[in-house]
């Protein structure tokens, strides 16, 4: 089990876009053991690679229900509808929450830890945790959505 350091606002590299990963090889497995071992060590329900100081399109998820973690490789959001608004923490931005709007809805594709494409739809929870997580890749913190 590797933790990593979990960058933190302020850090330039979290504003940074991150680049496209060519091919799942053995290290991009073990960035995705070792981010998924911080996640759960800090008690989060997702983290993307930037967080932990890489700048590839990568992230995990585990909302705690019965599906587990899920690892997301170039995600793409096709598509979007509804509306919701709650509150959202991040590991990177440390003891602040703040209200954002995200969609209710979202179809995302991406790949697998095995470089298998796939598409999946999500909503409630699930969806706004692809969509935080999303926009790390991008270089922008819940905070600048925040209302």
């Amino acid at each position: 089990m590797a933790i990593r350091t979990i960058r933190t606002i302020g850090d330039e590299l979290l504003r940074k876009n991150s680049r496209k990963v060519d091919e799942v090889t053995d290290r991009i497995k073990i960035l995705i053991k070792d981010m998924a071992d911080t996640m759960y060590e800090a008690e989060g329900i997702g983290i993307a690679a930037p967080q932990v100081g890489v700048l590839k399109r990568i992230f995990v998820i585990d909302i705690n229900d019965e599906t587990g973690l899920k690892v997301f490789i170039n995600p793409e959001i096709i598509e979007a509808s509804g509306k919701q608004e709650d509150v959202e923490g991040c590991l990177s931005v440390p003891e602040r929450n703040a209200v954002v709007e995200r969609p209710e809805k979202i179809k995302v594709r991406a790949m697998n830890e095995k470089g298998e494409e796939f598409e999946l739809e999500a909503e409630g929870l699930l969806a706004r945790a692809i969509c935080h997580e999303n926009d790390h890749l991008d270089g922008i913190l819940f905070v600048d959505k925040a209302h």
